[in-house]
């Protein structure tokens, strides 16, 4: 009799933890992004064969812009065909700097209402304040055209600007000193992880500031620096690595942060993504 009591125990316990589980709040409710760079090595194998495979995934959102092979407006209606939306496109900083007019048009195709920007040229030996006085004024002139055209710029960190600087960094200045109204910001939280920063506290720090985000991981053990670079292999699926990414979704949601895209720059992206997806999709309040 003992026996079959602790049997029904032992089918009924895990039945009520699953039950319990199920009933929980998800962390991760957004729909499910990625930035098109992610499937460099798959492009150039068909650009309707790759959409499968991101459609296939689950995946209705996807960061990126023209794609080399087919004009923007093909590209467009190829996205339409599998229920993607664009809502960011990226942006050369030399380029939109000196002629905004070929990404505004693309935007617009597109259906895009983020310009994203993910890196500010500097010199080799580092960046530094000067450098970043010039990007504030480049991302204030270019922001405010952009705005003009109902486009929010958003300049994605890239590790490298948080160089000391005053009672903070060099992001900080940047952040500080560009116009609100113009420009905004996207966290690559891999390269907000890196250069030695708290993605949570920095979410918090500048709030409704952040309006897109990269989802990425670095590997555990790794320990980054101020150059902005580190081999792809560090790239791993979310969950795997250093990053806290179930308090980092819970905070991005609380400030707003309404777009996320996963960027996978690993040579095992293909496996990685599937694994990035069942992991936050898997989270719970």
């Amino acid at each position: 009799m003992k026996v079959r009591s602790i049997t029904i125990l032992l089918l009924i316990i895990p039945a009520l933890f699953c039950a319990v589980w199920a009933q929980k709040e998800p962390v991760y409710t957004h729909p499910l992004g990625v930035q098109a760079y992610t499937f460099r090595g798959s492009w150039a194998q068909g650009i309707p064969a790759t959409l499968d495979t991101i459609a296939s995934l689950g995946i209705t959102e996807m960061e990126g812009g023209p794609l080399p092979g087919i004009s923007t407006a093909e590209l467009r209606a190829e996205l339409d065909k599998r229920g993607i939306t664009m809502p960011s496109i990226g942006a050369g900083y030399n380029n939109l700097v000196a002629d905004p007019e070929p990404t505004i048009r693309d935007a617009k195709i597109l259906g895009a209402k983020y310009v994203m920007v993910a890196w500010i040229p500097h010199d080799k030996s580092g960046f530094d304040l000067k450098t970043a006085q010039k990007a504030v004024k480049d991302f204030n002139k270019a922001g405010k055209i952009l705005a003009d055209h109902g486009l929010t710029l958003c300049y994605h960190n890239h590790g490298y600007e948080f160089v000391p600087y005053g009672q903070g960094t060099l992001f900080d200045y940047i952040a500080e000193n560009t116009d609100p109204r113009y420009v905004s910001f996207e966290m690559d939280l891999l390269w907000t992880q890196f250069p030695g920063q708290d993605p949570v506290a920095l979410l918090k720090k500048y709030g409704n500031r952040w309006k897109l985000m990269h989802l990425k991981d670095l590997k555990k053990g790794v320990v980054g620096d101020l150059s902005g670079g580190t081999p792809t292999t560090n790239d791993v699926a979310l969950g795997k690595g250093q990053i806290d990414i179930k308090a980092v979704l819970q905070t991005a949601k609380k400030i707003g942060i309404q777009h996320y895209f996963i960027e996978d720059e690993s040579p095992s992206y293909l496996k990685q993504i599937p694994e990035t997806i069942d992991y936050i999709t898997g989270l719970r309040e």
